[in-house]
């Protein structure tokens, strides 16, 4: 009863003022604005461009004002179709103050959850712009103007590790707690892990104690085993790119280099780790070639890494195993697998047999600690 609920996991629509607000009025037109289609849909356009403003949601989850529960209004064609909370602050705290959560930690939409929109981009220059446009209206707006509501997490220039580095400083001295870091950038066309590529952003996030939220999927693919297998069959394995994130950092060396960063997998799930941190040991000891042999993985993820879960009683079952100050919990709102607004209640129960000091670690204090937000 006395945990003030953190959520480390949810989603903002962003409304439409956020770069025409903050671009130089030059640049607005050709940056990112709301159009209308022919048809009323309501779009994002940028650089001649069109996106839609999207959001997968549910119908039992009351987003949509419209919901009939059809299913054909599991994603929105523009802002009317949405409940405010999805895009005001304002209303967000309401939604969250009628599920039991005291704070968010929230990432981006049109931007992707990583900013690997923008790595569409035709002109780099205008796009680190539209990157540090999100990042102060994050900061300033929406967290700014709900003090201790909202967690600041911003974006990397994914295209440029050295500007990401500087990005980095820039907003950490502003607030900014957490990055949303892309979980493996290989499929996006960029160099891996293993690459000296991404060490200025790798050394920034760990002297300026910036977490890495890693969300799955970012990497733009899901595992999808069969071009028949529905979307269930992704979703359903997604705690496979979280395991797959934390497997490629732990052997990559680079934990070893930075000593002092943080990873937060996220949406990931939890219940896998006894397995995973195991088997990463088991084949370390065995299987060492062309990898650094000075510490064990499960070292590397005891002192780098944290999970996150919506939904996860095996996690809470073997909490000793996984480590109980690893665990943290998600609401996933407004997507389809948040259970807003009942979210507290069903985190309780789940809960109910856990002692209250540790139920209390898992629901509030590791992600406090987590991100220094006190």
């Amino acid at each position: 009863a006395d945990c003030q609920l953190i959520s480390v996991d949810d989603h903002v629509i962003e409304p439409p003022n956020v770069w025409s607000d903050r671009l130089p009025a030059a640049l607005r037109q050709v940056g990112p604005h709301i159009v209308t289609s022919d048809t009323g849909a309501q779009l994002w356009e940028w650089e001649g461009r069109r996106y839609p403003v999207s959001l997968m949601g549910s119908p039992r989850t009351r987003i949509f004002k419209n919901g009939d529960g059809t299913g054909d209004d599991f994603r929105s064609e523009s802002y009317d179709e949405m409940i405010p909370a999805c895009y005001d602050g304002a209303e967000r705290v309401k939604a969250m103050d009628e599920d039991g959560i005291t704070a968010s930690i929230n990432f981006p939409t049109f931007p992707r959850f990583s900013g690997t929109l923008f790595l569409e981009a035709e002109d780099h220059d205008l796009a680190l712009l539209c990157v540090q446009a999100y990042n102060d209206w994050m900061i300033d707006e929406w967290c700014g103007e709900h003090s201790g509501r909202f967690i600041p997490m911003i974006l990397p220039p994914l295209w440029d590790p050295v500007a990401a580095a500087t990005e980095i400083e820039r907003c950490a001295a502003k607030g900014a707690k957490a990055l949303s870091m892309c979980e493996n950038p290989v499929p996006l066309g960029l160099p891996s892990f293993w690459t000296d590529h991404w060490d200025p952003l790798f050394r920034a996030a760990n002297d300026t104690g910036t977490v890495l939220c890693m969300h799955i999927g970012t990497s733009g693919k899901l595992t999808v085993p069969s071009p028949e297998s529905p979307e269930a069959v992704p979703i359903s394995l997604c705690g496979l790119n979280a395991m797959s994130a934390c497997t490629d950092l732990i052997y990559s060396g680079k934990l070893q280099e930075n000593p002092q960063l943080k990873i937060a997998l996220s949406e990931g799930g939890s219940g896998w780790v006894p397995y995973l941190v195991e088997r990463m040991d088991y084949t370390w000891a065995r299987t060492r070639l062309n990898v650094r042999k000075d510490v064990a993985p499960s070292e590397l993820f005891r002192r780098h890494f944290w999970t996150c879960f919506i939904s996860d009683d095996t996690a809470i079952e073997m909490r000793h195993m996984i480590g109980v100050d690893k665990l943290m919990w998600e609401c996933d709102f407004p997507h389809n697998d948040s259970e807003w607004p009942n979210s507290r209640k069903l985190l309780a129960e789940s809960l109910a047999e856990v002692p209250d000091d540790e139920a209390r670690q898992i629901g509030e204090l590791n992600a406090r600690r987590l991100v220094d937000f006190f």
